[in-house]
């Protein structure tokens, strides 16, 4: 590899690096992270992008469903990744309650973020029925990525997790919400759990990037969250889940490995002690 192409790799990812990769048919690729030493890691894998997500509320903090998890906890997961990354574009997620409704909250909301954390830019979930709160954010200056389909912070008005946008109804108000968030200023969309031909539709129809996750091959990136696509959770397992490993055996293996080597005494042996 050049010395010119490895520099343009290594270079941060930014909101109009995303548009470029779009452009040129580069995948992008995105991934979940919660704390320093897992966004380290992903980090220098070589991610595009790093979702802090609201998912933190089950992978981290035990809940069923992502509602319970605060503006002030995001924050925290948002300083401990941002910290650790020098070349992926961040993003944190605004949670359930500090956006829908009032948009000088929205704003609110979305300025501790990136005032607090160092974001590069934040997530809402919803089209129309959120518009004047990413307005006004976008207005602030602040990236916003948007979110259609399956929107988890809406489980208890859907009901369930089942794929979303198959009657053509709501397919039709999907792809409007989408052309209207790129028009007010969105710099991509995530695509959650819908058919993958209205996915592929969208991304052919929109110049700013779809990243998929549930939404086929023909958008232009795939994001899944970190826990889920490393084996560290095992009763989760939609259609559209790879594992990439299976951490939980790993872990598990090496910890009564250690309550095995502590009860026969054999650690610490001599070399170490001091």
């Amino acid at each position: 590899m050049s010395v010119a192409k490895r520099d343009l790799e290594n270079r941060k990812v930014t909101t109009h690096r995303l548009v470029e990769m779009k452009k040129r048919g580069e995948k992008i690729s995105m991934l979940t992270a919660y704390d320093y030493s897992m966004a380290k890691l992903i980090d220098q894998a070589g991610m595009d992008v790093i979702l802090v997500g609201d998912s933190a509320s089950n992978v981290m903090a035990g809940n069923v469903t992502t509602l319970p998890i605060t503006l002030d906890q995001m924050i925290y997961h948002g300083k401990s990744v941002v910290k650790a990354v020098q070349r992926a574009l961040v993003v944190v997620d605004l949670p359930f309650g500090t956006y829908q409704g009032n948009s000088k909250e929205a704003l609110a909301s979305a300025i501790r973020v990136m005032k607090e954390t160092h974001t590069d830019c934040i997530k809402v979930e919803g089209g129309s029925e959120v518009r004047e709160s990413i307005e006004r954010i976008l207005c602030a200056g602040i990236p916003v990525m948007g979110h259609l389909g399956l929107t988890p912070q809406s489980i208890n008005k859907f009901g369930t997790y089942t794929v979303r946008a198959k009657e053509e109804e709501e397919a039709q108000k999907l792809i409007a919400d989408a052309h209207m968030l790129e028009e007010i200023g969105c710099f991509g969309i995530v695509l959650e759990k819908i058919p993958a031909a209205l996915a592929t539709r969208v991304a052919s129809e929109l110049s700013i990037p779809m990243i998929g996750i549930g939404a086929g091959g023909g958008v232009d990136g795939q994001v899944l969250v970190m826990h889920d696509m490393l084996g560290l959770t095992q009763g989760f397992s939609p259609r559209f889940l790879r594992r990439y490993a299976d951490l939980k055996e790993v872990i598990t293996s090496a910890v009564q490995a250690y309550i095995e080597d502590v009860k026969r005494e054999d650690f610490p042996n001599e070399k170490e002690q001091y």
